[in-house]
């Protein structure tokens, strides 16, 4: 080898002991990515056949306005139910929505509330008439001294209280045969049965639809309760069906359900309230009964005693 060339390949091994001690004193600077837009712009420039597509811009979803997207993936799904849930919570709304069982508890209730009323009406006239008959026939059979002027009174005139004056008259007319042979008595026992039994079927026609005010009046919650109990039960099988815990999809049941109970109460208050104002008013209907039957027996003892009197007497009596 010449010596241009020694001393050539000398200097080239001492520039790289340097270089290599020089790199070795340095820290190692953490090797960081950078994103390719943000890349030196001294960088060789990439072929056109090696770039890639750019990725397409993301499509933004429109939302009706007045409705929040929920954070996770059911959200379409949630605003379908509650876009098909029903909206009109009116009393008649709630009823045409309601399950067909929970619809025939609304109508069985509205159709007992109309026999309650319909009874309170036609029962109010029924007590009242017949009250007032039986006062003006016990005023009747109090003023009257003998048995025959109260008949004469009254005449013909209808109710219990006339018939009282006629049933006396007819067993004092059976047992006239028997009464110059035996104590009146006798007479005075079978005209009592024959008033007691006046004034029970009086009382008894009297009481006529009171007992169907009484089943009303204690069933109707229970029936109204029913159907709560139904259109709740319902509620929760679509809340299950639904997979969904949203309460818009769980109130219209109930609000449906809670109706039935509503009208339960509707009807049965009103019922519990007639019954017990009929069961005072037939009360004091019976003791108006009571009182001209009380009368009759009088009349009827008084007659028996007057029997053995003179005419003349008799008949200043009467």
């Amino acid at each position: 080898m010449s010596r241009n060339g020694l001393f050539a390949a000398l200097a080239a091994s001492l520039i790289l002991s340097a270089g290599l001690a020089k790199a070795q004193e340095q820290p190692a600077a953490p090797t960081v990515q950078a994103p390719l837009e943000q890349a030196p712009a001294a960088q060789a420039p990439v072929a056109p056949a090696l770039q890639m597509p750019a990725a397409p811009a993301p499509v933004a979803t429109p939302v009706e306005p007045g409705i929040q997207p929920a954070p996770n993936s059911a959200t379409g799904e949630e605003r379908s139910i509650s876009l098909a849930l029903p909206h009109d919570l009116s009393p008649w709304g709630m009823f045409m929505n309601a399950d067909i069982v929970v619809k025939a508890v609304m109508v069985g209730l509205a159709f007992a509330s109309l026999v309650t009323w319909t009874i309170w009406l036609a029962k109010s006239l029924e007590v009242l008439g017949g009250k007032l008959r039986a006062r003006r026939a016990a005023d009747a059979i109090g003023n009257a001294a003998t048995l025959m002027q109260a008949g004469r009174e009254l005449g013909h005139s209808g109710g219990p209280a006339a018939l009282l004056v006629r049933a006396a008259e007819e067993e004092r007319a059976l047992s006239a045969g028997a009464l110059d042979h035996a104590s009146g008595d006798g007479l005075k026992e079978r005209v009592a049965s024959r008033l007691s039994r006046i004034e029970a079927a009086a009382a008894r026609r009297m009481s006529r639809g009171t007992g169907l005010l009484a089943t009303i009046g204690s069933t109707a919650p229970f029936v109204g309760l029913f159907g709560t109990v139904w259109g709740i039960m319902n509620a929760f099988i679509g809340i299950s069906q639904a997979q969904t815990t949203n309460l818009a999809v769980v109130a219209p049941g109930i609000a449906e359900a809670l109706l039935a109970t509503a009208m339960g109460l509707v009807a049965a208050i009103p019922a519990v309230v007639i019954y017990n104002v009929f069961a005072r008013s037939i009360a004091g209907y019976r003791q108006i009964l009571a009182d001209a039957s009380a009368g009759v027996e009088r009349l009827v003892s008084r007659d028996l005693d007057f029997r053995t009197v003179p005419p003349a007497t008799a008949m200043a009596a009467e």
